[in-house]
C-alpha cells in the first residue's frame, strides 16, 4: 500500500507580523517598477485636519506579481503602495490626484499598466536569492533620509538617489555614503550607496518640502517630528 507525502499547503501558512497566508504575501510582492514623470500624486487624510486634504508626490508605479499596479509614496520609515498608507494620526488616502486637470481617480493610468506589464515581461528576470537586485530607479521627487543615533536630540538630513527592488519584492532607498563617493553626481548603481533601511540610525523618509522645512527649523514640521518621536 503506498502513502502519499502530507501536502504543504502555503495558503495553511501565516505571517506572524501580518497575519496574511504567505501565499497572499508572494502575490503581493513587487515585481517592477515605473517612475511617475508627469506629477501625479496621492491624496490622503487625517484626524488631525477631518476637513482637509493632503498631498503627497508619487514616486513610482509598481506592479504586483498578482497583476496589480499601484503608487508609491515613501512614507515614515519605507515605502508603500498609496492604498495602504497609515500613520499615527490614523492616515487614509483618499485617492490619486493629477494637479494637471485637477482631476481625481481611483485606479493606475492604463499607460503605466501597459509599461509595467510590457517592461516586466521583456526583462523577466530569474534568480532564487532573496536580495538580488531587480530593477533601480531614480528618486525624482527629492526624497530626504532623517537620520539619528541619539533619541533625536540632533538629526541629519540625506538625500535618497535612488530606489532599488529586491528579488523578494522589497525596496530600499538608497543613501551616499560621503566617505566613499567618488565621482559625482551620485547616480543609482554607484558603489558609494547603502540602503537607509539597513542603518541604525535611520528614522523616518520625507519628501522636499518637509525636509526643507525641518531644515528651516520650521515650528509645525519640528512638532510633527516631535509626535513621531512620541509615536515611535
Amino acid at each position: 500500500m503506498k502513502t502519499s507525502a502530507p501536502s504543504h499547503n502555503t495558503d495553511n501558512v501565516v505571517d506572524f507580523f501580518t497575519g496574511q497566508p504567505l501565499s497572499a504575501l508572494h502575490d503581493k510582492r513587487f515585481i517592477r517598477l515605473a517612475p511617475e514623470l508627469d506629477g501625479l500624486e496621492m491624496l490622503y487624510s487625517n484626524d488631525a485636519s477631518p476637513d482637509k486634504l493632503f498631498s503627497l508626490k508619487i514616486l513610482c508605479w509598481g506592479l504586483r506579481a498578482n497583476g496589480d499596479v499601484v503608487g508609491l509614496v515613501p512614507w515614515l520609515d519605507d515605502i508603500v503602495a498609496a492604498p495602504e498608507i497609515q500613520d499615527p494620526l490614523n492616515g487614509q488616502w483618499e485617492g490619486y490626484y493629477d494637479p494637471g486637470i485637477d482631476e481625481v481617480f481611483f485606479d493606475a493610468p492604463i499607460h503605466k499598466v501597459v509599461e509595467l506589464e510590457t517592461a516586466a515581461e521583456y526583462y523577466e528576470f530569474q534568480t532564487d536569492e532573496p536580495q538580488d537586485i531587480i530593477q533601480e530607479v531614480p528618486d525624482t521627487i527629492g526624497t530626504h533620509a532623517v537620520l539619528s543615533d541619539n533619541g533625536f536630540h540632533s538629526i541629519t538630513l540625506t538625500e535618497v538617489v535612488s530606489w532599488r527592488l529586491h528579488n523578494d519584492g522589497t525596496l530600499s532607498g538608497m543613501l551616499a555614503d560621503a566617505e566613499k563617493v567618488e565621482e559625482t553626481p551620485v547616480l543609482p548603481g554607484d558603489e558609494c550607496l547603502y540602503a537607509a533601511q539597513s542603518s541604525d540610525s535611520f528614522r523616518y523618509f520625507f519628501q522636499h518640502q518637509i525636509a526643507n522645512k525641518i531644515k528651516a527649523e520650521d515650528p509645525e514640521a519640528l512638532a510633527a517630528i516631535s509626535m513621531l518621536v512620541e509615536e515611535s
